[in-house]
């Protein structure tokens, strides 16, 4: 055969594997080939049972799901905190113990917590876009969208996530406190909440950020995943007030889909202070992750996907620039008892919170990444969490190493459970619990709840 033809061999082998009928599918998450939209509904609609029972045997396994609210620790919006290590351990095995392994010990014993491990999306093989049951019905509501998939629903219990809706802080309002108003700030009410103190461009970006466009479960094609044709999902769906409602989804440049990250749903509360964005955080500022949002993630990273739902191209130098200008006016939560080096006010803080950030600064190595006044460095850092397990599948996904993670700020951190990429980690014990068998810092019990302490001051 000449070397010419292999091109045009190529294609046909691609156009006979993209013609083939699917296999039949082994795995319940796992769809066929469809003849109508209406079949496809049917056939995930029987499924959703099993799909949300597998997940929540998962979570079952891996953490304590009851309800303990903290007595002395409210987020902004007046929500308890929960509090206490929910990962649950490995049989025979305590914190202690595994605080005096090495991560060879630890890895070949096979007793890392299952809930450090990274946690797949409630439908691996699926992926997508979910939402809290909160945001779906006060959207419904507010709005008339229904933002419900009728294929799965979301994993985490709602004590574990956000308040909702997220308090709303501007940086050219901070004597206004909360200017959401207890409000979820949606198409139906922007203008009349911040017509009198934003200006027109800023205005315009809000406008941008709670407007609906396709996405790729939200659209109006036959493959999408909600009952009715949908306008699409706003920014704000998933970065409720500015804020975060915990929404997840899978990042969308990685291949194949058993590797793909979930990933929680950041606040933009400080973005003014951040200088990396995007799951690999290949984005070096607010426009770019603005612009690739709608373009790319939107679409899990699928051009074509794009064009055929609908995908809304915005112009750089106008609508851009417009919702990067609001986006950089969300402030973090009031900290009052913060200096304005971004440290505990002595006078005002208790002896536990100043312990825990004597030992935030000191021997738990926090401060190395997490630097004030907004706790971070604006770095990327590979904590080589893979050290202490051997890769396997959950639930459809390759647990294995999560690579680099961008330093997340601090600020206002009590607000936003739950925490890392990914939403692994339920409480601040818990992610006290992780880093302290991650860094290897062999912290005392009371030792870690001065830290937790230290933060939820934060």
């Amino acid at each position: 055969m000449k070397r010419a033809n292999l091109p045009a061999l190529a294609m046909c082998v691609m156009a006979i594997a993209w013609a083939a009928p699917a296999p039949a599918a082994e795995d319940p998450t796992t769809p066929q080939s469809f003849p109508s939209f209406e079949a496809m509904k049917e056939w995930f609609s029987a499924r959703r049972g099993e799909v949300d029972k597998r997940q929540e045997n998962l979570l079952n396994e891996r953490y304590d799901l009851s309800d303990r609210p903290a007595q002395d620790a409210r987020m902004s919006n007046g929500k308890p905190i929960q509090e206490g290590v929910r990962v649950r351990l490995p049989p025979g095995v305590t914190w202690n113990d595994l605080s005096k392994m090495s991560p060879d010990e630890i890895r070949s014993k096979n007793v890392f917590p299952i809930g450090f491990m990274p946690l797949p999306h409630p439908n691996q093989p699926e992926g997508g876009m979910l939402f809290p049951k909160s945001n779906i019905d006060l959207v419904k509501k507010q709005d008339g969208r229904d933002l419900e998939r009728f294929d799965l629903d979301f994993d985490i219990p709602e004590r574990f996530l956000p308040g909702f809706p997220p308090a709303m802080y501007l940086t050219t309002h901070p004597e206004l406190g909360d200017v959401s108003h207890g409000k979820l700030v949606t198409l139906d009410n922007y203008y009349a909440l911040f017509k009198d103190i934003l200006n027109m461009k800023q205005l315009d970006g809000l406008r941008l950020l709670v407007t609906p466009f396709p996405q790729q479960q939200f659209n109006s094609t036959d493959d999408r995943r909600v009952a009715r044709p949908s306008l699409g999902v706003t920014c704000f769906d998933c970065h409720a007030n500015g804020g975060t409602n915990a929404a997840t989804h899978l990042v969308g440049d990685i291949r194949p889909q058993e590797e793909r990250h979930r990933i929680e749903t950041p606040a933009l509360r400080g973005v003014n202070i951040q200088r990396l964005f995007g799951s690999q955080r290949a984005l070096k500022s607010i426009e770019d992750f603005t612009e690739f949002e709608q373009s790319a993630a939107y679409f899990d990273g699928d051009i074509s996907l794009a064009a055929k739902k609908g995908v809304n191209v915005l112009d750089r130098t106008s609508q851009v620039h417009h919702m990067a200008e609001f986006e950089e006016l969300l402030d973090f939560p009031p900290a009052p008892k913060l200096e304005i080096d971004g440290e505990l006010d002595p006078k005002k803080a208790t002896a536990a919170e100043r312990r825990g950030q004597a030992l935030f600064f000191g021997k738990a190595k926090c401060a190395t990444c997490h630097a004030p006044p907004y706790y971070t460095d604006n770095s990327m850092h590979d904590l080589k969490v893979d050290r202490f397990f051997k890769p396997r599948m959950i639930n459809g996904m390759l647990a294995q190493g999560d690579g680099a993670i961008k330093t997340f700020p601090l600020r206002g951190i009590k607000d936003t459970p739950p925490y890392l990429h990914d939403g692994r980690l339920l409480t601040l014990d818990d992610s006290v619990e992780f880093f302290n068998i991650v860094l290897q810092t062999k912290l005392t019990t009371r030792e870690k709840k001065d830290v937790v302490e230290f933060m939820k001051a934060l």
